[in-house]
C-alpha cells in the first residue's frame, strides 16, 4: 500500500512540474493590465497605433521563435510635470534561447515603430519614425506568483535588473502576422495616433508638421503588396475571432494539482505514522 501511495505521489508530482504553464509561450503583460500585443495596439496597415490607457509592457512568444513587443512608457519629469516623455514602441521578429539561459530577441528592421513624444521640446508635434532595437536578456523565469496565484515571467536585463514583473495574459499568444508587414527601407510618411475611442492625432517621422482634415494614406513609395495587406487585413477582421485565450487571475488547474498533491502527502504520512 506504501509503494502504491508513494508511486501515486511522483506520478502527481511528475504532472505539475509538466504542466505547460512553465513555459514562455504565450502574452504576457504588466501588472497595469493596459497594454497587449497584437492588433488592438499597432495596425501596420494604415499605420494606425492605438494608445494604451495607462502605460505598460507586453511581450508575446511563440512556440517556433516568434516575438512581438508592445510597450508604453511615460517618464516623469521631476522639476516640470508637464514636461514628461511618453514613448510608445512596437516591434517583432524572432528569439532565440542561448545555450546559457540568455535570451536574444531579433526584430525585423523595418516593421519597429516608436511614437515619441517630447511636449516641452517638440511644440506638441510627436515624432514618429522606424525603431530598431535587438534585446538580450541574462536570463528568464516563469513561474507561478505566490502572491497573485498567476504565471508570472521575470526577464532579467543585461545589466542584471529584473524587469517588472510580467503576467501572463493570452495562451496561445495574441499576436500580429509573424511575417514582414512593411517590406521596405523607407520611412513612413506619416501615421494616425488612435485614443480607442475613434479620435487621435496624426504624427509626421521628421516631427515638422501635423496632417489634418481625413485619414492619411501611405504614399505608394512605402505601401504593402497587395498579397501580403490582404493576409494583415485578414488578421485585424478576425481580432475577435482569435483562439488566444484570456487567462484568469486564478489558474485553477494549477490549484486542482495542488490540492490533489496535498491529499496524496497527507495519506503518505498517515500510512507511515
Amino acid at each position: 500500500m506504501l509503494h502504491f501511495i508513494t508511486s501515486l505521489l511522483v506520478a502527481t508530482v511528475a504532472c505539475v512540474l509538466a504542466d505547460d504553464g512553465a513555459s514562455i509561450v504565450g502574452t504576457w503583460t504588466t501588472k497595469s493590465n493596459s497594454v497587449f500585443t497584437g492588433p488592438g495596439f499597432f495596425d501596420p496597415i494604415d499605420e494606425l497605433i492605438i494608445e494604451p490607457a495607462l502605460p505598460g509592457i507586453s511581450y508575446s512568444f511563440t512556440e517556433d521563435g516568434y516575438f512581438e513587443e508592445a510597450i508604453y512608457q511615460v517618464t516623469p519629469n521631476p522639476q516640470n510635470h508637464s514636461c514628461a516623455v511618453a514613448a510608445v514602441i512596437y516591434q517583432h521578429g524572432t528569439y532565440t534561447v542561448n545555450g546559457t539561459g540568455s535570451l536574444t530577441l531579433t526584430p525585423i528592421a523595418v516593421d519597429g515603430r516608436q511614437l515619441l513624444s517630447q511636449p516641452c521640446q517638440d511644440n506638441g508635434v510627436s515624432t514618429y519614425s522606424r525603431y530598431n532595437q535587438t534585446e538580450k536578456f541574462n536570463g528568464y523565469s516563469v513561474y507561478v506568483d505566490p502572491y497573485h496565484g498567476r504565471w508570472r515571467l521575470d526577464l532579467t536585463e543585461s545589466n542584471g535588473v529584473i524587469m517588472q514583473p510580467l503576467y501572463l495574459a493570452y495562451r496561445p499568444p495574441q499576436m500580429l502576422p509573424t511575417i514582414t508587414l512593411n517590406p521596405t527601407e523607407s520611412a513612413p510618411a506619416s501615421a494616425f495616433v488612435g485614443d480607442g475611442d475613434g479620435s487621435g492625432t496624426f504624427v509626421q517621422n521628421t516631427a515638422t508638421a501635423v496632417a489634418t482634415g481625413s485619414k492619411v494614406k501611405r504614399d505608394e513609395g512605402t505601401a504593402v503588396p497587395i498579397g501580403l495587406s490582404q493576409k494583415v487585413k485578414r488578421s485585424l477582421e478576425n481580432r475577435y475571432r482569435t483562439n488566444a485565450v484570456r487567462k484568469s487571475g486564478i489558474d485553477y488547474g494549477l490549484w486542482w494539482w495542488s490540492c490533489l498533491l496535498m491529499v496524496v502527502v497527507g495519506g503518505v504520512m498517515f500510512v507511515a505514522t
